[in-house]
């Protein structure tokens, strides 16, 4: 009886320390996402991009295997974003928290990473004080006053552009966006002609288009959500006669995306974006990230795929820089300071604010080999977010 009890004994010991040892040889990665509902394209190109750097690099990292623990808010849902972080760090025992399309999630989830002290990786929401509320947390995607900011000032210094009229959705980053463009261009010397926002949902572009053509800017600068929406504008703008190939259009990437130059066709040629990442950026890293996105998932890579990818990265890289230890104090101090090339170009992590640091690029809808697609044709290098760049002052 003894002898059984000894051996039952020694299996539970060895089976108490095989699950030891297992836990120690992996790096649990929790991400957070809107799988399902309204954004769930933005999720499917975020872990696309996550998936094909594993599929790349592999899944062990410093003698390290790394889990990922997929977790689905379903939407812009807060307090579910907060329950979902805190369940991966108690009951899933994740080690690094990453994901984030939007930014209420992101801002929730953040709370846990302080208190819990987890890496947290933003991989696309972009506002900018979303660094500023964990210490543990890193954004590799964008901030809209990065893009829009820098806009503004390459349209009055560099665009011809001395009037323009500004046309936003009437919430949080519609109005990050207005605040930013205005910024950048009136501080460059042009002029506001007026500016307008509309309703989120279901707007009726038509009257909104005719007023801005009726005070005749230069141009209109509009900035919307994704969707059907930018064709909604496209068809509108084309309604009242207003020819971005004459009377300029800016916006953000959204604007034209692969998506939105379908639907408009034609009437998307001419339209001026700023944009982090374009698939038919000239590089040989993005060339190669395209072609085996697009062998392995039949669609082309966007802002969204090329956060997964580079949010992968820098977990990577920085766990192979602290040999595989994963506490948010050693992650986080392994960021800080981070270059690298990535298929949008050269970028980097700054140690001071750990926001990215990249090339913000001028695009415009050209028709090249008898397709309609966006075409770097300027760009601005290094660009930090201003927001925090002033706040240092």
């Amino acid at each position: 009886m003894n002898a059984i009890l000894l051996r039952a004994g020694g299996l539970a010991v060895a089976l108490l320390l095989a699950s030891s040892v297992h836990a120690q040889e992996t790096v649990r990665v929790g991400v957070i996402l809107s799988y399902s509902g309204q954004f769930a394209d933005a999720a499917t190109q975020i872990d696309n991009g996550i998936k094909l750097y594993m599929k790349k690099h592999g899944d062990t990292v410093a003698g390290k295997k790394i889990e990922i623990i997929r977790k689905d808010t379903g939407g812009i849902a807060p307090d579910v974003a907060k329950r979902l972080a805190q369940e991966l760090v108690t009951r899933d025992r994740a080690d690094i928290i990453a994901g984030f399309a939007l930014t209420p999630n992101a801002l929730a989830a953040a709370d846990i990473s302080a208190e819990a002290k987890k890496f947290m990786v933003v991989m696309n929401a972009a506002t900018s004080i979303i660094t500023t509320k964990s210490p543990y947390m890193a954004r590799v995607s964008v901030t809209t006053p990065q893009l829009n900011e820098t806009f503004g000032q390459w349209a009055a210094t560099k665009g011809g552009i001395k009037k323009i009229y500004t046309m936003v959705s009437d919430y949080g980053p519609g109005h990050d966006a207005e605040g930013a463009f205005h910024a950048g261009f009136q501080k460059a010397g042009g002029e506001l002609a007026g500016s307008v926002r509309f309703p989120v949902a279901n707007p009726d572009f038509s009257a909104f288009v005719q007023r801005a053509k009726d005070i005749n800017p230069d141009a209109i600068y509009i900035w919307i959500p994704g969707g059907a929406q930018p064709a909604a504008v496209g068809k509108s703008l084309a309604e009242r006669g207003i020819d971005p190939k004459k009377s300029k259009i800016l916006g953000q990437e959204v604007l034209a995306s692969d998506e939105a130059i379908a639907a408009m066709g034609d009437l998307s040629l001419g339209i001026i974006t700023v944009a982090h990442y374009t698939d038919t950026h000239d590089s040989a890293v993005n060339r190669e990230f395209v072609k085996g996105f697009n062998q392995e998932y039949k669609r082309d890579p966007d802002l969204f795929s090329i956060g997964g990818y580079d949010g992968m990265h820098l977990i990577y890289e920085t766990l192979k820089k602290t040999g595989g230890k994963a506490d948010g104090e050693t992650l986080i101090a392994a960021a800080k300071g981070m270059k690298w090339e990535s298929p949008r170009g050269p970028m980097w992590i700054d140690p001071e604010t750990r926001d990215v640091v990249q090339t913000v690029y001028i695009r415009r809808v050209d028709k090249v080999g008898g397709v309609n697609q966006n075409v770097e044709f300027d760009k601005v290098e290094n660009v930090k977010d201003p927001v925090k760049e002033r706040m240092k002052k």
